[in-house]
C-alpha cells in the first residue's frame, strides 16, 4: 500500500479495463483525476448547500468547513476510505429549533457538542471494535431514528412551499423527471438539476434579488461565527450522533463492498474524523458534516475510488468558499426552490429509514419491533416536546430515546418472561392472501 499522500498510476492512467476499478491508493492521470474530483463537488453541491440555506447559516462558511473536513477525513483514515464530508441533514431540525430558542451561536454550540460526542464514539470503536453498535442500535432502531428525523422536517418544507407554491411544484417535478429521464451521473444529480430549473423559474417570476451579489466582493474569507454553549439545546443535538454513527458505518461498509477491501478496522477512524470535522465546523459557523451517499454514486458510476480525486474535491470546495460573491449567489436561492427540494429530500430521509428495515429484513410481526417503531415515529412526526428546567427535548430527541429505550426494555422483559416469540395484535394481522 502506498503512502496515503501518494498514489500509483492505474494502468496507463487513461483507461479502466472492464471489471476493474481504480482503488483508493491508485489514480488516473492528473487531468482525469482533477475532472473526477470536480465532479464530486457537483455531486455534493445541491444537498450540501440546502442545509445552510434552510437553517440560515452562511453557505460559504459551510462549504469552507466541508472542504477542511474532507481533508481531515482523508488524512485520519490514512487515505483508505474515499469520502466527501458534506452537510448532514440530521442537523437541520436541531439547528432550526436551537436558533429559534437561543440564537444561532447556541445552535453552533450544539453542533460542537455533537461533534465531540461523535469523536469520542470513534475512539471507543477504534479501541473495542464496532460490533457493540449493532447490539445497541439494531436495524429496527436505526431505521426508526433515520425515518423520524426526515418526517420531523415536513413542516419546515411546507413553510417554504407555501411562500411560492408554483416554483416549489416546478422544482419537485424537475427533480422527479430528471431522475428518470437521464442515465449515468446526470440522473444522479437530479437534486442539483432540479434546483437549477426551479431557480430559473423563480428568476422569471421575479422571486430572486441579485443586489447582494452585486455588492459582494469577488475574493475574501467566509464569515466565521463563535459558538456559545447552552444546556437547554443539548437534548436537540445528541440524538444526531446516533444518525451520524449509522451513516458513517454504512458508508464504510458500502465502500468496502465496492472496492473489495476489508475496511472494518477503519470504522473508528471514520467516526473520529467526522467528529473532528463536525466540531471544527460548529466552532467556526458551519453545519455539521457526514459522509455523502451522493459521492458514492459518483464512484459507482465512474469505478474510480481514488482518494486523490477527493483531495481535489476538497481543494475545489475551499477555493469556491473564498469568493463572497459566489456565496451571495447561492444565498439568493428563494424559498420556493428550497421548499420543493426539501420536500423531496426530507421524504427521502424518512423513506431511507424504511429502506434500512427492508434491507435488514426487520420483522414487524414481532411486537417489540412494531411497538418500538410505532411510538418513536409518532413522537418524532408530531414533534412531542418536554421542557424540564433549562432543558427542552423535542420530537427527534424524544423519538430517539423512545426507540432505544422501548426496544431494549421490551426485548429484555420479553426474554425474561419467554414471550418474545408471541405475535400479538396488531402485529398478528393476517397475511395479504388471508385477508378477505
Amino acid at each position: 500500500m502506498p503512502s496515503f499522500l501518494s498514489w500509483t498510476l492505474h494502468g496507463d492512467g487513461k483507461r479502466i479495463a472492464p471489471g476493474s476499478v481504480v482503488s483508493p491508493g491508485e489514480r488516473l492521470s492528473w487531468p482525469r483525476t482533477i475532472g473526477i474530483g470536480m465532479q464530486h463537488v457537483v455531486a455534493m453541491f445541491g444537498a450540501t448547500f440546502l442545509v445552510p440555506l434552510i437553517t440560515g447559516l452562511p453557505p460559504a462558511t459551510t462549504l469552507f468547513f466541508s472542504g477542511v473536513g474532507t481533508f481531515l477525513f482523508l488524512l485520519i483514515t490514512r487515505g483508505r476510505v474515499p469520502s466527501y464530508l458534506g452537510s448532514s441533514f440530521a442537523f437541520i431540525a436541531p439547528i432550526a429549533a436551537a436558533n429559534q430558542a437561543d440564537g444561532m451561536a447556541s445552535a453552533l454550540g450544539g453542533v460542537v457538542v455533537a461533534g465531540v460526542a461523535l469523536a469520542v464514539v470513534g475512539l471507543i470503536v477504534n479501541w473495542v471494535g464496532h460490533r457493540w453498535i449493532d447490539a445497541v442500535m439494531p436495524p429496527v432502531v436505526t431505521g426508526t431514528i433515520v425515518a423520524l428525523i426526515g418526517f420531523n422536517l415536513a413542516p419546515a418544507a411546507w413553510n417554504n412551499v407555501q411562500l411560492a407554491p408554483v416554483t416549489a411544484v416546478v422544482t419537485i417535478l424537475a427533480i422527479a423527471l430528471v431522475t428518470v429521464l437521464f442515465k449515468g451521473i446526470l440522473g444522479r444529480l437530479s437534486i442539483l438539476v432540479g434546483v437549477l430549473v426551479g431557480y430559473a423559474v423563480a428568476v422569471i417570476r421575479g422571486e430572486v434579488s441579485f443586489d447582494a451579489v452585486r455588492e459582494a466582493s469577488l475574493l475574501g474569507l467566509p464569515t466565521f461565527t463563535t459558538p456559545t454553549f447552552s444546556v437547554a439545546v443539548l437534548g436537540l443535538f445528541l440524538p444526531v450522533v446516533l444518525v451520524l454513527v449509522a451513516e458513517n458505518i454504512g458508508h464504510v461498509k458500502s465502500v468496502a463492498a465496492m472496492t473489495g477491501e476489508n475496511l472494518d478496522p477503519m470504522a473508528g477512524r471514520a467516526l473520529f474524523a467526522d467528529g473532528v470535522a463536525t466540531t471544527l465546523a460548529g466552532a467556526g459557523g458551519g453545519s455539521g458534516t457526514t459522509t455523502y451517499a451522493e459521492n458514492i454514486g459518483v464512484m459507482a458510476a465512474t469505478r474510480v475510488y481514488s482518494t486523490a480525486a477527493y483531495y481535489v474535491a476538497a481543494a475545489t470546495a475551499l477555493l469556491l468558499s473564498m469568493s463572497p460573491k459566489f456565496g451571495a449567489l447561492i444565498a439568493t436561492i428563494p424559498a420556493g426552490v428550497i421548499g420543493g427540494a426539501g420536500t423531496v429530500l426530507y421524504g427521502m430521509i424518512g423513506v431511507l429509514g424504511a429502506r434500512i428495515w427492508i434491507q435488514n429484513k426487520v420483522d414487524f410481526s414481532d411486537p417489540v419491533n412494531l411497538t418500538t417503531a410505532a411510538i418513536a415515529l409518532i413522537a418524532g412526526i408530531a414533534n412531542f416536546t418536554w421542557v424540564t428546567g433549562a432543558l427542552t427535548f423535542e420530537g427527534i430527541a424524544i423519538g430517539t430515546v423512545a426507540a432505544l429505550g422501548i426496544y431494549h426494555l421490551m426485548r429484555t422483559v420479553a426474554r425474561w418472561r419467554g414471550t418474545h416469540a408471541e405475535p400479538v395484535s396488531p402485529a398478528s394481522v393476517p397475511a395479504s392472501d388471508e385477508v378477505v
